[in-house]
């Protein structure tokens, strides 16, 4: 830099930024993060930054990271009191442990965002897992000899707590929900919170050998859960921000919990405590853990074993053959039932309608009563109009014609008539129930609205038990087939021809 001269181009004082604080010391050039020194430099005024540049090229480029969550990793052994590691989680996205006695880096790992949880076991000289999570929403793990994560938990939210309870990582996220996973990354369990969850906890009462793990909600609740059972429930004034159980003073099992409002709350729990699961979300069912009596196999499912793995192409075949003739025969008589209006099944929900006639009397005089119903969810039908077909030579029917009201869905409307036998010899036949159906509407001139009802009542003679056959309805495009009745008489089955 030369001192005469009195002032600098913007593009000049950058170049000189570059060639003093190096070109990764700032992230528009580089990777990795700024130092300080070049964060304090692109903070300054233009007048201010030739004199800061003068001030500061000879000193050695320095970059300082910021420590985001820490924790303790034994370092041989696993005993209460046993010699620790300091774990730290930095912002320049690397975890540091850290030597007991001299403080220096016995390990570094990066991971691929900032961690701001972290969860270890194990020891440092045998073998440990630690978890992180990250501001990206994921949680990686990582091994002993690891430098980079092995695995990966991918979560729908922002984690706000991570728990290690035994072999299950107990995640907290935004979604008002704990998750329990392994350490390879399956979910075991999902959990949903009444409230948001501020903070948690691992209560470990070594008494007993209990682990659970406590949160801390925004509605005032502290919930203590084991696995997907909930032990119990703390109520507080307010809301609870922070969790700590363990030893304080003579007792070994102290909750200290700090609120919102700057509080704080003592709770001892009693030695004769038990927990016991009650409410919450029951895992599985106890039947579910029973053992099956499964037979012991036999010569003959042995053989039929042997025989399907061996011709198990041919049996394959011929299931197959046998398959498609079923479809082809029940697409032939859908066809000839479609043809014939007496198909059970509405091709369309334009009209749906439901009918079946019952045949009551033993002559010369019959009751036919048809019950007909609107089947839609909410649509009335209005304009519906009935007719009876019939030899006049053998049956009279005084009402033959009938003007059905308006159907409102859901409620069955019988249309009753008489039928009287005008034949002594004992001469039976049919009456379909049949004739132009007309719907009155803004476009009833179309071929679409015109309908039919078309059925079979079978009648008896005099001297026979009275019994129908059943009854249809059909439109074009809809097909509905009414149930049939028999008194006295096993019912008659609808005969469809294949």
């Amino acid at each position: 830099l030369s001192p005469r001269r009195e002032s600098h181009s913007p593009q000049a004082l950058v170049c000189m930024c570059i060639r003093i604080f190096g070109p990764t010391s700032s992230s528009i050039f580089g990777t990795r993060p700024r130092s300080s020194l070049a964060c304090r430099f692109l903070q300054l005024e233009l007048s201010e930054m030739e004199a800061f540049v003068s001030q500061h090229k000879s000193k050695s480029i320095k970059r300082q990271t910021v420590i985001t969550t820490m924790t303790t990793l034994k370092k041989n052994l696993a005993d209460e009191d046993a010699v620790s590691c300091l774990v730290l989680g930095t912002e320049n996205k690397e975890l540091l442990v850290l030597d007991p006695e001299a403080f220096t880096i016995l390990a570094k790992m990066s991971l691929p965002s900032v961690p701001v949880f972290l969860e270890v076991s194990g020891q440092f000289d045998v073998e440990f897992r630690l978890a992180a999570a990250c501001r990206n929403g994921n949680i990686y793990i990582l091994r002993r000899d690891s430098r980079r994560p092995k695995y990966c938990i991918e979560l729908s939210a922002q984690p706000v707590g991570l728990v290690r309870v035994h072999k299950v990582l107990v995640v907290g996220s935004t979604q008002e929900s704990l998750h329990g996973f392994t350490h390879k990354g399956k979910k075991l369990w999902t959990v949903q919170m009444p409230a948001a969850i501020l903070t948690m906890s691992l209560l470990e009462q070594r008494s007993r050998g209990l682990q659970a793990v406590m949160a801390g909600l925004a509605n005032g609740e502290v919930r203590i859960y084991h696995d997907k059972a909930l032990l119990n429930v703390i109520r507080t004034p307010d809301a609870v921000t922070s969790l700590c159980f363990g030893r304080y003073g003579r007792e070994d099992n102290t909750l200290i919990m700090t609120t919102r409002g700057a509080g704080l709350i003592i709770k001892i729990l009693k030695r004769t405590a038990v927990f016991v699961e009650a409410g919450g979300e029951a895992g599985p069912p106890p039947a579910q853990a029973m053992k099956l009596s499964v037979p012991r196999k036999t010569r003959l499912y042995v053989d039929q074993t042997l025989r399907e793995r061996e011709a198990g192409t041919a049996m394959h075949r011929t299931f197959q053959t046998d398959l498609y003739l079923l479809r082809l025969r029940a697409a032939r008589a859908y066809v000839q039932a479609l043809e014939s209006s007496l198909n059970p099944v509405s091709v369309t929900a334009r009209e749906p309608l439901k009918l079946h006639a019952v045949v009551q009397g033993l002559g010369p005089t019959f009751k036919l009563t048809l019950h007909l119903q609107n089947t839609s969810a909410a649509r009335p039908i209005l304009g519906l109009l009935v007719c009876f077909l019939y030899n006049e030579v053998l049956y009279a029917l005084p009402r033959a014609f009938f003007k059905v009201p308006l159907l409102v869905p859901g409620l069955s409307y019988p249309l009753e008539t008489f039928v009287e036998s005008l034949n002594d010899k004992g001469i039976s036949d049919i009456i379909k129930v049949g004739g132009p159906l007309v719907v009155h509407g803004e476009d009833s001139e179309s071929e679409g609205d015109k309908a039919q009802i078309r059925g079979i009542c079978s009648l008896p003679s005099p001297s026979d038990r009275a019994l129908v056959t059943g009854a249809s309805v059909t439109r074009p495009g809809l097909c509905l087939q009414g149930a049939g009745r028999k008194r006295d008489l096993p019912p008659l089955p609808w005969a469809l021809p294949l």
